[in-house]
């Protein structure tokens, strides 16, 4: 389904000039850092132009519009958030998940949060969005659950288990509503041993004291 965008923000298709991949890759980094530090509706491709040093009329003719520009860059910056996580327990791939979350606290949390509401009016920029930010972050969480399954860790059966994914992905977009502030490791950590491992039936460590955590 082809994107829209407002007719400051688009042009008519046109040959494309090349653009190197490592050329290619500042223009993104340089996208999605405009994204974090203003958010989408700020986003404009004259500030990619004049972030980049890159003429506007490249832009356009690359990528046509501003939505086009980052389903790009998502897809061209993709890396999935929990890869790599396996401790030998669930408890262990959870608290590493929480540090994980602890380096993308200003990166992929931020971005999640500039892109939720205009991901909601253009199919495109949300296909992307899931298919580059959660959706392989949902894949590794099931993973780690599959394996403790597979150790005996949890029942199959226990009903907190389809829950894991939403519980970790939502405590990482609902606190900057709730709190005005990103979510991060400690936070996280202390969310997974008083309300995910209790539902799981899993031990927890003591968790912090009221006013310890930030």
């Amino acid at each position: 389904m082809p994107s829209t965008g407002s007719a400051q923000e688009s042009a008519p298709p046109s040959r494309r000039s090349k653009i190197t991949p490592e050329r290619a890759q500042e223009l993104y980094t340089a996208v999605l850092d405009l994204l974090r530090e203003s958010g989408y509706d700020s986003l404009t491709m004259e500030g990619v132009a004049a972030r980049t040093r890159c003429g506007k009329s490249t832009l356009y003719r690359q990528w046509g519009n501003k939505p086009e520009l980052v389903v790009a860059a998502l897809h061209g910056t993709r890396r999935p958030l929990f890869s790599g996580i396996d401790t030998g327990s669930l408890s262990g791939d959870l608290r590493e998940a929480a540090r994980a979350v602890e380096s993308a606290s200003g990166q992929d949390t931020a971005l999640m949060h500039a892109l939720s509401h205009a991901a909601l009016q253009n199919p495109d920029l949300l296909c992307a969005m899931r298919s580059t930010l959660i959706t392989p972050a949902i894949a590794a969480i099931d993973a780690m659950v599959e394996r403790a399954v597979d150790r005996g860790e949890v029942d199959a059966d226990n009903p907190a288990l389809e829950y894991v994914p939403a519980q970790v992905m939502g405590i990482m977009r609902a606190r900057p509503l709730l709190e005005e502030r990103y979510t991060d490791g400690r936070f996280v950590t202390r969310f997974i041993e008083c309300a995910v491992l209790p539902a799981l039936g899993l031990p927890s460590s003591p968790p912090d004291p009221p006013g310890s955590g930030t």
